[in-house]
């Protein structure tokens, strides 16, 4: 499992590294002081974790979340214990105190092993990865209600932790998906990565206009408004012109 540890202090970097060597399953593969460094190395990287640091200068690491498109596993380290309910809002693993006790790193990496379990379970339970196009039925479960459902009446997948929430008609079922996940099996030709949280049907967005910080705001048909992130809204902009 590749990871990086993002920290404004280095000494907290070399102190991390060097628990973690006792982790043979866990490769740091670089590190960043600041959350725009941060950005940049997931970008490029991919890693599958991140430790992450709260408190930096310029932007927090909630900040960096909220910047990614696509965001790894997170366990947070940090010397104050009053944001645990936040980081737990936006799906971190875990949440380590300054200085990081051996103890609670392995409980960490045991809760990451766990999870990349469950994830290959979930994976081999859901052979078929080929590519979904809109004119192909999808058959939804949400407690004892189903549905088949063609791909082109669904308007918007939203994130929800594990879940991912699907919007068709006046329906919003919860599937256990990631949005991840489904990106790799839609067509990109009609479904679009608006944000980290959603992905719309280009064919169902019934308004476009300008939002803040040079993104879109869209509006779909069924009355939903989406924020395209100033990243996504280039690649929007280039798939959409003439």
């Amino acid at each position: 499992m590749r990871a990086i540890i993002i920290d404004d202090e280095r000494l907290a970097r070399a102190e991390l590294k060097k628990l973690l060597q006792e982790f043979p399953e866990v490769e740091v593969v670089d590190e960043a002081a600041n959350a725009e460094e941060g950005i940049a190395k997931i970008e490029s990287l991919r890693p599958d974790l991140i430790f992450l640091d709260i408190q930096m200068p310029g932007k927090t690491g909630f900040d960096m979340l909220s910047e990614l498109e696509r965001s790894p596993q997170v366990i947070f380290t940090t010397a104050y214990d009053e944001f645990a309910l936040k980081a737990f809002e936006v799906n971190a693993l875990d949440y380590l105190l300054k200085p990081v006790e051996p103890k609670r790193l392995a409980d960490a990496i045991q809760k990451l092993q766990m999870s990349e379990s469950k994830e290959v379970k979930t994976d081999a339970e859901n052979i078929n990865n080929s590519i979904l196009h809109e004119n192909d039925q999808v058959f939804v479960k949400d407690g004892e209600r189903c549905w088949f459902v063609k791909l082109s009446d669904i308007r918007l997948f939203e994130s929800v932790g594990n879940y991912a929430k699907v919007f068709f008609g006046t329906n919003k079922p919860l599937i256990l998906k990631s949005l991840n996940a489904l990106e790799e099996r839609l067509d990109e030709k009609f479904f679009f990565r608006a944000n980290r949280k959603h992905i719309v049907n280009l064919r169902m967005i019934d308004k476009i206009e300008p939002y803040f910080n040079g993104g879109l705001l869209l509006e779909l048909k069924g009355g939903e408004k989406i924020e395209v992130s100033r990243r996504q809204t280039v690649k929007f902009k280039e798939m959409m012109s003439l």
